[in-house]
């Protein structure tokens, strides 16, 4: 799934497209978790009956996924806009690989700024696997998620260790297509597996 596969992608791709959709996840993601807080959604989404608002399939995934990336909008600082940075994608590739993983749904951030992006993504992994059973989906296909994701990283960082990869970065997002920053992984991952969710309780 690309991760302008939503709805506020729908707005033309820019060079300045993943700061956008950074952005969006973080405005979007606080007026659902208001509302949800307010008692106009069941939470989380993947509890909903049909007779809830919001239930249909593409509402509970985008929701889900929501929900996963809230981690991601807690690291303190706002240091999460690091994750749509070339600058900071070999640093923060390289923390995230060398971080032990968790199991862990609440999670407390240690100020250092890679091991708090690395423990807040497998957080937002972790919150998936858990609506993952909630729903009934096939659990399964959610077991190696994070072996999954890692193989990603790895070859994220392969790729941003080549010379020129930050002008290769410029060029695609000026092209319209997506060089792999973590932000671009993330989003992508939990958006595919948000979507097994919405499907397993459809």
């Amino acid at each position: 799934m690309s991760w302008r596969a939503w709805p506020f992608g729908k707005a033309p791709a820019t060079p300045d497209a993943p700061h956008a959709l950074l952005l969006d996840i973080e405005k979007q993601g606080r007026q659902y978790l208001d509302a949800a807080d307010g008692g106009k959604w069941v939470y989380p989404a993947c509890k909903r009956a049909a007779s809830n608002a919001g239930a249909d399939r593409q509402t509970v995934c985008d929701h889900t996924r929501l929900e996963a990336a809230r981690y991601l909008v807690m690291v303190p600082r706002g240091e999460f806009k690091l994750l749509a940075e070339p600058d900071s994608q070999a640093a923060i590739l390289d923390g995230y690989l060398r971080h032990r993983p968790h199991e862990e749904t609440v999670i407390e951030f240690t100020g250092d700024t890679t091991n708090d992006l690395a423990s807040a993504v497998v957080a937002g992994f972790n919150w998936l696997n858990h609506c993952a059973g909630l729903a009934g989906a096939d659990r399964r296909k959610f077991s190696s998620t994070l072996n999954h994701f890692r193989k990603l990283a790895v070859s994220a960082q392969k790729w941003w260790g080549m010379e020129g990869a930050k002008a290769r970065c410029a060029q695609m997002l000026q092209a319209q297509q997506e060089p792999p920053l973590f932000l671009n992984l993330v989003w992508a991952d939990y958006g595919r597996l948000a979507g097994e969710i919405a499907a397993a309780r459809a």
